[in-house]
């Protein structure tokens, strides 16, 4: 068997393996039945994101190319832990979803505007400061919003699946687009940044997507809002995700954001599509109670 497939299977199987452990209760169950009370499933949760936040900058900071000897790349990680900390706060005490307030629309409004740039105006980018507020914008905000996706409760020692199965979304999308496309696919979606995206793939990656958002609405109602529309959106921003990535390391002439996961590149590479799903997803859990 080829050593680059073994590489690979054993780096998506590690991640795929920290995901569910982090996401479901099973983690939790697993280490206390071990060490009783040991760890609450939030704290692996919260753990995990932590870990995606301050790697992720760590790698765009590689990515962007910063000048060795500019303040902005030093500013990067203070501002990081900033935001993660008030979010961090909402998260622990329970604060999300009880109102939807200014600096949440701020700060969704900004991954967008980060965006924008990129695709826009990514001349940008090419200057310090402009690194430091995308770094910040693109990797601190977006996992943020995901501590506001599940809810737990400490009492009865709870611990809700809507981040698994947004996961779970993500790789099918992800995996049908790839299949239809390899298979269908004839016309180019994006062919300058990603060459081997098709309109046959992304339609493929709606159709069996949406399929799975209905089982699990169907088998899972106490979960947030409704699977379906959930799997929708997930189909149409993944892709997304991917470009927004693809897009990043286009400018900057960058193959890999990393080589953290072996076989399959660095936490930016694997979690592009989270990143832009994961606010998206929350945005509309909070105009779903809204409405």
């Amino acid at each position: 068997m080829d050593k680059n497939l073994i590489l690979r299977l054993f780096g998506g199987a590690l991640y795929g393996f920290l995901v569910i452990m982090c996401t479901t209760p099973l983690g939790s169950e697993w280490i206390n039945s071990i060490s009783p009370d040991l760890v609450k499933q939030q704290n692996l949760y919260y753990g995990l994101i932590t870990f995606f936040i301050f790697v992720g900058a760590w790698e765009c900071i590689r990515l962007m190319k910063f000048d060795p000897k500019s303040w902005e790349k030093w500013l990067v990680f203070p501002l990081i832990i900033l935001v993660f900390y008030w979010f961090s706060k909402r998260y622990f005490q329970h604060g999300f979803y009880f109102n939807f307030n200014l600096s949440e629309i701020l700060a969704l409004s900004l991954i967008a505007i980060a965006v924008i740039t990129l695709f826009r105006f990514s001349k940008e980018l090419y200057y310090d400061n402009g690194k430091l507020i995308f770094t910040v914008i693109y990797t601190a905000l977006p996992f943020s919003f995901a501590l506001g996706l599940p809810k737990f409760s400490m009492v009865d020692q709870t611990f809700t699946l809507e981040v698994f199965f947004l996961f779970v979304l993500i790789w099918s999308s992800d995996s049908f687009a790839f299949f239809t496309g390899k298979f269908f696919g004839k016309h180019k979606m994006a062919p300058k940044i990603s060459p081997k995206k098709t309109w046959e793939g992304f339609a493929g990656g709606v159709f069996f997507t949406l399929i799975l958002g209905y089982f699990i609405e169907a088998n899972y109602p106490d979960l947030r809002g409704n699977f379906i529309i959930v799997g929708f959106l997930v189909s149409v921003f993944a892709p997304l995700g991917d470009l927004v990535e693809s897009q990043l390391k286009r400018t900057f002439g960058v193959k890999d954001s990393g080589n953290i996961i072996p076989g399959h590149g660095g936490i930016l590479d694997r979690l592009d599509s989270f990143i832009i799903c994961a606010p998206v997803v929350y945005l509309y859990f909070i105009l779903e109670k809204l409405f």
